[in-house]
């Protein structure tokens, strides 16, 4: 019988002890199910702005402010929250008037519901309290209720707020209203946030003191829930008409802040 050459049989052999490996080496394990989405998530943010300005309106007198915000999300879609910061514009304008208060903070609750319309279109509708302890002396309380409805798609939003009632101290404001648009667009992998927004601040039968508002400003993302930014805000109100001890609270302004969610 004719012997098989040296090479031919040193390649079957290593394609016996390859195939007999294989054949006992187990397949791999495959990879594990994605981690389920929580049906309840809690959240927080605590803050410290250069300055607290709320629709263009200074709340601080040019003061820093420190700030709370506390969130619950459930899968659903409903969610509820709370908001809270030092303000020190009703304490001066009750100097002005002629009183006092011991209000030194404002404390927002708010609730509502988001929900998907059609793919990437983002609909929440909800409501919000302005409650500022201990300003009761006021002859017009600036406690303040709005309802709200939004719309958000990818990097645009927009926003239409409705008073219920007296409206952060103007008498006979139910149906004021501020309509609202922005922007906000991801850089950089998402690192940094370039800010836009615009809205109108209507107020039912005082409408001298409405205005427009325009901001501009960035946000960068440090990683670990912690963020920092700035913005530049200004707006057409008239100046004699929020014109405070001095102070124009509607006045051109840049605003820094610092934030940390946990």
């Amino acid at each position: 019988m004719q012997k098989l050459p040296k090479a031919l049989l040193t390649a079957g052999f290593l394609a016996l002890v390859s195939g007999l490996a294989q054949a006992q080496t187990p397949a791999p394990a495959p990879a594990p199910p994605p981690e389920p989405t929580p049906d309840h998530v809690f959240t927080g943010k605590v803050a410290l702005y250069s300055e607290y300005e709320y629709r263009g309106i200074a709340q601080t007198s040019e003061k820093p402010a420190g700030q709370l915000n506390l969130d619950y999300g459930h899968s659903s879609g409903f969610y509820l929250g709370t908001f809270v910061s030092n303000i020190k514009w009703l304490k001066d304008t009750a100097e002005v008037g002629g009183f006092s208060t011991s209000n030194k903070i404002e404390w927002d609750i708010y609730a509502g519901y988001k929900f998907e319309v059609a793919p990437g279109f983002l609909v929440d509708v909800g409501y919000l309290h302005y409650e500022y302890p201990s300003s009761g002396t006021f002859a017009v309380s600036p406690n303040t209720d709005e309802v709200y409805a939004g719309l958000t798609y990818g990097m645009f939003n927009v926003k239409y707020s409705y008073s219920t009632g007296d409206t952060f101290g103007f008498a006979d404001a139910k149906g004021s209203t501020f309509i609202e648009g922005n922007v906000a667009v991801p850089l950089m992998e998402g690192k940094l946030t370039l800010t836009g927004h615009v809205g109108h601040q209507k107020f039912k039968n005082s409408d001298a003191f409405s205005y427009t508002v325009y901001k501009v400003g960035a946000v960068y993302d440090f990683g670990g829930g912690l963020t920092a930014g700035g913005y530049f805000k200004s707006t057409d109100a008239e100046e004699a008409l929020w014109t405070v001890k001095g102070k124009d609270w509607s006045d051109d302004r840049f605003v820094a802040f610092v934030a940390y969610s946990f």
